[in-house]
């Protein structure tokens, strides 16, 4: 309790010093992030808040446990974090295929008020469908053409909600989006990981098209949307690094037609234990010109050191490095009276990530 107190008025005290936030643009030579007048190089170093340690997603509590939030934020911010990746479930901001839930996008004004006051930029994500339970029958019965047309209206409320505010540093269009091959597809979700489907199909059926038309024209799509109501803000895609995951490939989104849409590369990586070499060399096949995300990471498959070593050794190209914040602090972890292996792991990479906040060029 007594930590606790001392974090949170030790927070108070940097969110009272802290310089209003200014919005986040790409380099005029297009290869770096900035922000402010004159600009200064920014670097991305944040947090995934995408559930809480219960495993529920944000958007299932933020209205009745807004106290959470509002705590958590500042437990972010504490961390030396300046971004916070937020995932967003179509399910709960689409009533209908032509109607947003207006509780939700009044929500979702009131988190980018507090990520204003804070002082942490907010990463989109949107059109999550994490949750089976959130997804609506409605929705899962729509054909392609349908199902697009839902989501670029998700995008356009968000972009209402969110286009004056300087704390959103992007909109990520949908999390690890795939496409099908020469076989036809049954299923819109792909694969589950504790209870969460994290990978989501654009289309079922090729129908004749190559994988990347399909890409741009879903990608033209959503931005259209988006663009409709801001013209500013950063757009992404965040990816799977297939590179990496088959030893092969290219970038699906971030190169040909979609990649010109988009503003910057978001990859998600997760090198193996004994493989950093190789993480790397595939992180260089997705430096395009553009400044370069790595949108996910944790020692999720190598250690703790293996990762601060990508980290440092990907410095050259990336521009920033998004982790997870589930909701409790390293402090909180510990004096469980028996935590999990997972539970030790992640109270000591929080106090890592921690530790090497100041040498992130964060501010």
């Amino acid at each position: 309790m007594i930590t606790r107190v001392l974090t949170i008025a030790f927070l108070a005290a940097a969110i009272a010093a802290a310089e209003p936030l200014t919005t986040v643009q790409v380099s005029g030579d297009g290869k770096h992030f900035v922000r402010g007048n004159p600009t200064s190089r920014f670097v991305v170093w944040g947090v995934n808040y995408d559930h809480d340690a219960a495993g529920r997603l944000l958007d299932e509590y933020w209205i009745d446990e807004w106290s959470t939030v509002v705590e958590d934020f500042h437990e972010i911010k504490a961390l030396g974090a300046n971004c916070v990746r937020i995932h967003l479930q179509l399910g709960k901001f689409m009533e209908g295929q032509d109607s947003a839930n207006p509780a939700a996008l009044e929500q979702l004004g009131k988190l980018v008020q507090l990520a204003e006051e804070v002082g942490l930029y907010l990463d989109l994500t949107g059109l999550a469908c994490y949750h089976k339970k959130n997804i609506p029958t409605w929705y899962d019965g729509l054909n392609e053409a349908e199902r697009w047309s839902v989501q670029a209206k998700f995008w356009a409320s968000v972009a209402e909600v969110c286009k004056n505010s300087p704390a959103i540093f992007c909109y990520d269009l949908m999390n690890e989006p795939i496409l099908p091959s020469d076989e036809p597809a049954s299923d819109w979700l792909a694969g589950e990981l504790e209870g969460k489907h994290f990978v989501q199909r654009l289309s079922l059926d090729l129908k004749g098209r190559t994988r990347e038309a399909v890409a741009d024209a879903w990608v033209n799509a959503m931005v259209d949307a988006i663009r409709l109501h801001d013209k500013d803000h950063l757009v992404t895609v965040g990816e799977i690094p297939w590179i990496f995951v088959f030893g092969g490939g290219k970038p699906l989104f971030h190169t040909g037609a979609a990649g010109q849409r988009l503003d910057f590369v978001a990859v998600h990586f997760y090198p193996k234990k004994d493989e950093v070499d190789k993480a790397l060399k595939a992180l260089n096949a997705y430096d395009l010109g553009k400044p370069l995300l790595v949108e996910e990471m944790f020692p999720l498959s190598c250690s703790e050191d293996e990762l601060v070593n990508f980290i440092d050794q990907s410095k050259e190209i990336a521009d920033g490095w998004i982790s997870f914040y589930w909701g409790k602090t390293a402090d909180d972890l510990r004096v469980k009276d028996k935590p999990t292996i997972g539970e030790a792991i992640t109270a000591s990479w929080l106090q890592r990530f921690q530790s090497m906040s100041m040498l992130m060029g964060r501010r």
